[in-house]
């Protein structure tokens, strides 16, 4: 008998009575949410003893690769399994052609050699994009008309992978969008030899206006100025489309797929898991964060039981793993 087809009625059956007590709403929770299934992301800036607090982000710092290492072994206590790096590059070390994401001894290069080295068991995550890096705040490196040029883009990436990799990342995130980059990362990486390093495929990334603080907390908000990315991230009014381009970077040797934003998105995240039965996972982004620590600063809303709410949503959707700013918050609670 189909479930639709159920005869259950009512009084032969309360479903009340399994929600009476604690202990029968704990023993038939469908989703369960623990450490295993968060990634921390974490801001690290040069120099020493630095921190810097994130005024649109409460409780998230900028650290320097000392106090990010002090950091990620608490989180390693704590259960967290992975971090994932995004450095706040000096407009000194910016240019047109983003040089600087593939310099060895770049800032993300050098953090990822020191948690590797203080914390070898921390899954470590970089960020494979250029935004960071680039004068103009664009993912990519452009014409003279502004437009982000793929296949020039995707070359370089390609070397700011295998650079990361060089330095023991685990896991390699492209999040750039750019048409092709995961097959070409991919092949480097096994002409490399590095067989073993991971690519997580920011496969579903809309062209959000949920991404405001996570810019300003990188330093490339005032570079980017006015413009926008809607020429490679994709349309929020789409979603067929997401299922395209997680096939795509599937065949070409994506390990994981990501899907960013996370709760205005979360049919996205449905669609890909019952489609693809791949690894997947979803960034609660910046603005997610912010608009929930500000109605908690407002008093209108109760910070943990809002955090657990959306977390659970998110693995209740589908999501196998989630990138979220409330990952050291929900361990040190849980941990309590």
């Amino acid at each position: 008998m189909a479930f639709t087809d159920s005869q259950r009625m009512f009084p032969e059956t309360r479903l009340r009575r399994m929600r009476r007590n604690d202990f029968s709403r704990r023993l038939m929770r469908e989703t369960q949410l623990t450490t295993d299934s968060l990634i921390y992301p974490m801001f690290v800036l040069e120099g020493h003893q630095e921190r810097e607090a994130i005024a649109s982000m409460p409780g998230i710092e900028r650290l320097s690769v000392d106090l990010l290492v002090a950091e990620v072994k608490h989180l390693y206590q704590l259960g967290i399994p992975a971090v994932a790096l995004f450095p706040v590059t000096p407009n000194s070390a910016k240019s047109e052609l983003a040089e600087e994401a593939f310099n060895p001894n770049g800032l993300a290069q050098r953090a990822v050699r020191a948690i590797k080295d203080a914390v070898p068991e921390m899954g470590v995550i970089t960020d494979v994009a250029l935004d960071p890096f680039t004068t103009h705040g664009q993912d990519g490196i452009i014409d003279q008309d502004g437009y982000v040029l793929n296949d020039r883009t995707v070359d370089t990436l390609v070397k700011q992978a295998l650079s990361h990799a060089e330095a023991g990342a685990d896991v390699v995130a492209p999040s750039d969008m750019m048409d092709g980059r995961i097959g070409d990362i991919r092949v480097a990486l096994e002409e490399d030899r590095f067989v073993n390093t991971r690519i997580m495929a920011y496969s579903a990334k809309y062209a959000s206006a949920y991404y405001g603080p996570f810019r300003d907390a990188v330093g490339s908000s005032a570079n980017l100025g006015k413009a926008d990315k809607k020429t490679y991230q994709m349309d929020p009014a789409n979603s067929d489309e997401a299922l395209h381009e997680v096939a795509m970077d599937l065949a070409e040797g994506a390990d994981m797929v990501m899907i960013k934003p996370g709760m205005p998105y979360l049919d996205i995240v449905r669609r890909i898991k019952d489609e693809f039965r791949a690894p997947t996972f979803v960034y609660q982004v910046s603005g997610e964060y912010a608009m929930h620590k500000a109605a908690v600063a407002n008093g209108w809303l109760d910070d943990n039981a809002v955090m657990v709410e959306a977390l659970t949503a998110m693995k209740r959707a589908g999501a196998d793993g989630i990138l979220t700013y409330y990952a050291k918050q929900y361990a040190e609670w849980i941990n309590a």
